[in-house]
């Protein structure tokens, strides 16, 4: 761990193997700006869409770059010296205080990297290894958040074996619940990468083949006339959340297109709510933050139904919510009160905070002197 007197090394880790690469650069790009340099030194950690990790050499900040030419490194997995190093045998290895995984969807948001870290000894910002693979599994997290009585959209998961197999019964008992429209998508992504509004019986098996390239679970949603609301979660055993913000999207759906692709979209911030609907939101986020086990930061979306006067559904909590100039997580804290750079601290702060309460468990027991040798036959 770095002295009072040192700037911390963190290591903002981007990149993966997901749909969602391109996303996590953006967000990357935008943490690394936000870094005070007189607190902290940046390195920046990149993984190819084929799993290679990459560093950035000296000052080098452009993350493609560091992806295409950086130096090849791995991740010892050894608590007593966790450090990057080098493949190629050349260099010393590359020590780390912190680290701030931007990466967004398998791979990253999903307790892999998480678990890796928690080996390592490194402390992380975000989510542990439950609340991350929880977060990033949507139907588990509706079971959850359906046991602390959260209200979620309706839905019917389908695995792809079972789809690939009996399309037709997979289909029949979809249309038996739901009317057309419905929502399909991958269980394990985000970014609505490999979603699709189906609108008619035609659409819906295009629809879940395209789902299914992208997750062996995927889930059939109710479609609801809403507004899109979300509201950002900071801390650990005491989180807070932000302001709502709404939603307005140009196209029909909060698509990947509309989120990245076109400009178009409105996010007004605050949401025009009345004080008790805040409230309730604000109240709802904290307790799935609770009921999914998660720390250190997260975005949460909810469907406000218009037809029935405002009814609250719980969409979809993101664990490593995007981090880009257009992203909702960082501008619904500046609109609360926390500038882009002091959030960045405080997160930082957390993961820190998070990785000494960590220390104080018990992995070992002490055994009665003699009683190892029994044991060990």
């Amino acid at each position: 761990m770095a002295t009072p007197n040192k700037r911390l090394r963190v290591g903002v880790l981007f990149g993966g193997r997901s749909g969602e690469h391109e996303v996590s650069l953006a967000s990357a790009a935008s943490v690394i700006r936000g870094l005070d340099p007189a607190k902290y030194e940046a390195l920046p950690i990149g993984i190819t869409k084929e799993g290679h990790w990459r560093i950035g050499a000296g000052a080098q900040k452009m993350l493609p770059e560091v992806l295409r030419g950086g130096q090849a490194v791995m991740m010892t997995a050894d608590p007593t010296d966790a450090s990057l190093v080098p493949l190629n045998g050349g260099g010393a290895g590359q020590h780390l205080d912190v680290i701030f995984p931007v990466m967004h969807g398998t791979f990253g948001e999903d307790g892999t990297i998480q678990g890796l870290l928690d080996l390592a000894g490194l402390p992380f910002v975000g989510a542990g290894v439950l609340g991350s693979a929880i977060g990033m599994d949507k139907d588990v997290a509706k079971r959850l958040l359906q046991v602390a009585r959260i209200p979620v959209v309706p839905w019917i998961t389908v695995h792809r074996h079972d789809w690939e197999r009996n399309p037709k019964q997979i289909q029949k008992a979809v249309e038996s619940k739901f009317k057309y429209p419905v929502f399909v998508k991958p269980a394990t992504l985000g970014s609505s990468v490999g979603m699709t509004k189906v609108h008619s019986r035609a659409e819906f098996g295009p629809a879940l083949n395209l789902a299914s390239e992208f997750a062996m679970k995927i889930l059939v949603e109710k479609s609801m006339a809403a507004r899109e609301i979300e509201v950002s979660v900071l801390g650990n055993n005491d989180p807070k959340a932000s302001v709502p913000g709404e939603i307005v999207p140009h196209r029909e759906f909060y698509d990947y297109t509309a989120k990245y692709l076109e400009d178009g979209t409105q996010l007004l911030i605050p949401a025009k709510l009345k004080a008790g609907q805040i409230k309730t939101i604000q109240t709802l986020a904290v307790q799935a933050f609770r009921a999914l086990e998660l720390s250190g930061m997260a975005r949460v979306d909810f469907f406000l139904e218009k037809r029935t006067a405002g009814k609250l559904f719980l969409n979809e909590v993101n664990t490593i919510p995007g981090f880009t100039s257009i992203s909702m997580y960082p501008k619904l804290w500046e609109a609360s009160g926390i500038p882009f750079r002091e959030l960045i601290d405080r997160l930082i702060a957390l993961a820190l905070e998070q990785h000494a309460e960590k220390a104080r468990t018990k992995y070992q027991i002490e055994l009665p002197a003699g009683a190892a040798g029994a044991l060990q036959g």
